[in-house]
C-alpha cells in the first residue's frame, strides 16, 4: 500500500479498498494486516503503550502483549484492558525478550529511560536499557521472524548533549542498520518531539502546580519545545508500520511553544482566574534551549510529505533533490510557533486527559 492509498476516515487509518462500516477498519503493513496479527509492545505500560494499545484493539489483532518490568502498572491497566497479555520483563534480558516473540508478527519498542536527569545521574544505565537492551530486541525480533519493528527515539537523540540522547541515538544506529544484513524483518525508527500529557513531562506537572495554587516552575522562559498529541504519536508510528521499507526514520512534524508561554496559556486556561506565578529556575543539566528533530545532514536525504519527514538511511539514499539551504535543521525554533493562548489552549483540548498516562 502506497502513501496516498491510505485515507482516513473518522479519524482511523482504513485500507482503501474497503467500505467503511461498523466492522474494525484493517491497516497493512506491507502486505501484513494488523487484523489477526499478534502485536508486543515493550514498555506498554506506559504512555505511549496505554495509548496504541487501545487504538489498536480497533483493528481487530489476535493478541496484543504488553511487555514491561514495572508490575504495578501492569495491574492497573489490565484494569482497562482484561484481554491483553501481560509478560514481566526487561529488555535487558535476551532470553526473555526471545520467549516473549514466540510467534509475534509486529513490535513496538517503546521500553527506555527517559528521564534527562536521571539518565544524566545514571549514564550507564540509559545504555543498557535505551542502547544494549534495544539491540536485544531487534535480534529477538530477527530470531522470531517479526515482520515488522518500529522503534521509538526521541528529538534529544539528534546532536545530543546528554545521556539520554546518547543513548538513543546509539539505539537509531543500530536499528537502522539491521536492514543492511538480509533479514526478513523490517526494522525503522520513529522520533518524536515533546509529547504532550507523557508520564513525567512538563504539562502534568503545570497542571499540579495549578490545581495547588503553587508557582510554576520553569527552566527557561524562552526555551522551545515541539508539541504532538498523544494520539499524532500514534498515528506517527502507524505511518511507519505501513511504510517502511527498512532503515528509515519517521518524524511528523509539530508545531512549537516557549515554555514561558505554555505556562502561561495553562494558567489562563486552568487557574480559575488565580495570579499565579510563574518562576525561573535555572537550566537542568543535559538541557537544550531548542530541540531538532531533523539535522542539516539528515535533511539532505529525507523526503517530505505535508505531515511528515522520512529521513532514507544513507546505504539507500532516494534520488532527489533537497529543496532547503545547505545548513538548514528542521527544530522547535523554525518550525510553527504557537504563540497566543488561545493557540495553545486549542491544542491542550487536543490532547484530552493527562490522568490516565502520569
Amino acid at each position: 500500500m502506497t502513501v496516498t492509498e491510505l485515507q482516513k476516515t473518522d479519524g482511523r487509518i482504513v485500507d482503501p479498498g474497503e467500505t467503511p462500516s461498523d466492522h474494525a477498519p484493517t491497516v497493512m503493513a506491507g502486505g501484513l494486516r494488523l487484523a489477526g496479527s499478534t502485536i508486543l509492545v515493550t514498555g506498554g505500560t506506559g504512555s505511549f503503550g496505554n495509548r496504541v494499545a487501545t487504538h489498536l484493539v480497533e483493528h481487530d489483532p489476535a493478541r496484543i502483549i504488553v511487555y514491561s518490568r514495572d508490575e504495578k502498572k501492569q495491574w492497573e491497566m489490565r484494569q482497562r484492558h482484561a484481554d491483553f497479555d501481560y509478560i514481566i520483563g526487561d529488555v535487558r534480558d535476551q532470553t526473555r525478550l526471545r520467549e516473549a516473540m514466540r510467534g509475534v508478527d509486529i513490535v513496538f519498542h517503546a521500553a527506555a529511560l527517559k528521564q534527562v536527569p536521571s539518565c544524566e545521574q545514571y549514564p550507564y544505565e540509559a545504555l543498557q536499557t535505551n542502547t544494549i537492551g534495544s539491540n536485544n530486541v531487534c535480534e529477538a525480533a530477527i530470531q522470531a521472524g517479526v515482520k515488522v519493528l518500529v522503534a521509538l527515539s526521541t528529538d534529544k537523540a539528534v546532536k545530543p548533549v546528554n545521556a539520554m540522547g546518547m543513548s538513543k541515538a546509539l539505539m537509531e544506529k543500530i536499528v537502522v542498520s539491521k536492514n543492511m544484513m538480509q533479514v526478513d524483518t523490517r526494522f525503522c525508527c520513529v522520533r518524536y518531539g515533546n509529547v504532550m500529557g507523557s508520564r513525567g513531562s512538563v504539562i502534568p506537572l503545570f497542571r499540579k502546580q495549578i490545581a495547588e495554587k503553587k508557582p510554576i516552575t520553569l527552566t527557561v522562559g524562552q526555551m522551545t519545545r515541539f508539541m504532538m498529541t498523544l494520539d499524532e504519536s500514534v498515528d506517527l508510528v502507524v505511518y511507519a508500520m505501513t511504510q517502511a521499507r527498512g532503515g528509515e526514520i519517521f518524524v511528523r512534524k509539530a508545531p512549537a511553544t516557549t515554555v514561558s508561554d505554555l505556562a502561561r496559556a495553562m494558567v489562563a486556561k486552568y487557574g480559575n482566574g488565580e495570579d499565579i506565578p510563574i518562576k525561573e529556575v535555572g537550566i537542568r543539566p543535559g538541557e537544550k534551549i531548542d530541540e531538532v528533530l531533523v539535522n542539516e545532514y539528515e535533511i539532505r536525504r529525507a523526503t517530505e510529505t505535508e505531515t511528515y519527514f522520512v529521513v532514507h538511511p544513507e546505504y539507500r539514499v532516494p534520488d532527489v533533490e533537497c529543496k532547503y539551504p545547505l545548513g538548514y535543521e528542521y527544530n522547535s525554533a523554525n518550525t510553527r510557533r504557537l504563540t497566543t493562548d488561545a493557540e495553545i489552549g486549542a491544542l491542550l483540548d487536543r490532547m484530552g486527559q493527562v490522568e490516565f498516562y502520569t
